[in-house]
């Protein structure tokens, strides 16, 4: 009865997140009537209960101006020496004044440096330039303090689900998310570029070693895998690595003080030639409270689950202008994940899976003398989306619209 009951809760939270809900009703509403079982179990009925329920309601956010990014001027600098260690374990501290503090503004920190597959590498200035284009506004709450957490980044029963077959690890959203060859995360945000954490290739005086030789790994199925006649077909999927042409990191990361770097904890990799699977969108991080159930999602490879794909998600616990308060499960080596929402989308009216941040890592948070423990986020705010957006695009025009 028990496992019955368990493998409809797992099936409905992966028909779900496919999109598949209808099917999950009729799934279980066949289910609570059963003769076989007996009477229904509570856990059937409260689950039917809850997917009958709207998923979500469209909420009209305020509109607001998005920037436009206008490079002011190249500069050449000296060839990397790739000195620095890979930080997989990434751990931030925030007192007060980071938790209240705006949107910064100072373009300094939105300057960036390019890496080339090379070795040499450029600093590019830049102007900000407003315009017309309007975004929902995104003015994250304050909350009251909540209970101290004991646990890192697994917080009571683990809560992760392994994401296996080709069914799941081919399809949308589960195929955007690549490995990193450092040993993190990152997510497909183009035909040929990955976001992923500004740590995972910088710690912030130089890039890490295994920059030199960038790759992104894209997972292949057992199936698909073409194993040799003779030999036994394998039960892990294999991954096929795509070098990176070059890599942009945001001048905020680079030597600044950590209360200012930790909010640019993000990178952008552009790979040698473009993939043929889908990619997700970019968005500007709404507030919690205008996401699908409030809920964010992502998908990782976790390094205590080597050779898998993780995929988890969870509400969202508090915000700040910079970050994204969770307890989403995750464990070093899910850093650079692209962290996306359901986002209502005015042109197709309707609910679209968006990036809207990247996954950093745990962070103690320090407010009225409590310490509270969290796993974080980057949320990409206007500023930060116009510079992604430019460093995808390479013009203004083409980021006028997410």
């Amino acid at each position: 009865m028990h496992a019955v009951v368990y493998t409809t809760v797992v099936y409905c939270v992966f028909a779900t997140v496919m999109g598949k809900r209808n099917i999950c009703v009729v799934y279980v509403s066949a289910m609570v009537p059963n003769r076989r079982l007996g009477l229904a179990h509570p856990c059937c009925i409260g689950l039917l209960f809850l997917l009958l329920l709207p998923s979500s309601v469209s909420v009209r956010e305020p509109r607001h101006h998005l920037p436009s990014l206008i490079p002011h001027a190249t500069l050449p600098l000296s060839r990397s020496r790739f000195s620095a260690k890979t930080q997989l374990d990434f751990t931030t501290h925030c007192n007060e004044s980071c938790y209240h503090k705006g949107e910064d503004t100072d373009k300094e920190h939105l300057a960036f440096e390019t890496l080339y597959f090379d070795g040499s590498r450029t600093l590019t200035t830049v102007d900000l330039e407003e315009n017309d284009t309007e975004l929902p506004f995104t003015q994250p709450r304050v909350t009251t303090p909540r209970r101290k957490r004991q646990k890192r980044q697994i917080y009571g029963s683990d809560g992760r689900f392994n994401i296996r077959g080709d069914h799941f690890l081919l399809d949308y959203p589960f195929s955007t998310a690549v490995r990193i060859s450092t040993g993190c995360t990152g997510v497909l945000v183009s035909q040929q570029h990955v976001l992923t954490a500004a740590h995972c290739v910088h710690d912030g005086k130089d890039y890490v070693k295994g920059a030199r030789k960038l790759r992104v790994g894209f997972l292949i199925p057992p199936s698909v895998n073409g194993t040799r006649p003779g030999q036994a077909p394998s039960k892990k999927p294999l991954v096929r690595w795509v070098r990176v042409k070059r890599t942009r990191v945001p001048k905020g990361w680079i030597q600044g003080p950590q209360e200012v770097s930790m909010d640019f904890d993000y990178a952008l990799l552009e790979l040698r030639w473009p993939h043929r699977r889908p990619f997700m969108r970019l968005a500007v991080a709404p507030t919690s409270d205008n996401l699908a159930g409030k809920r964010i999602h992502f998908s990782g490879f976790d390094s205590d689950r080597p050779g898998e794909l993780v995929y988890r998600f969870c509400p969202v616990e508090d915000e700040s202008n910079d970050l994204i308060y969770q307890h989403c499960d995750a464990r070093p080596g899910a850093s650079g994940s692209g962290v996306y929402g359901r986002v209502w989308d005015d042109t197709l009216e309707r609910w679209e899976r968006k990036v809207i941040g990247i996954f950093s890592g745990h962070q103690w948070l320090e407010i009225n003398g409590e310490n509270r423990d969290y796993n974080v986020a980057v949320r990409f705010t206007p500023l930060k989306f116009a510079q992604i957006c430019y460093w995808v695009h390479g013009n203004k025009v083409d980021c006028s619209q997410d």
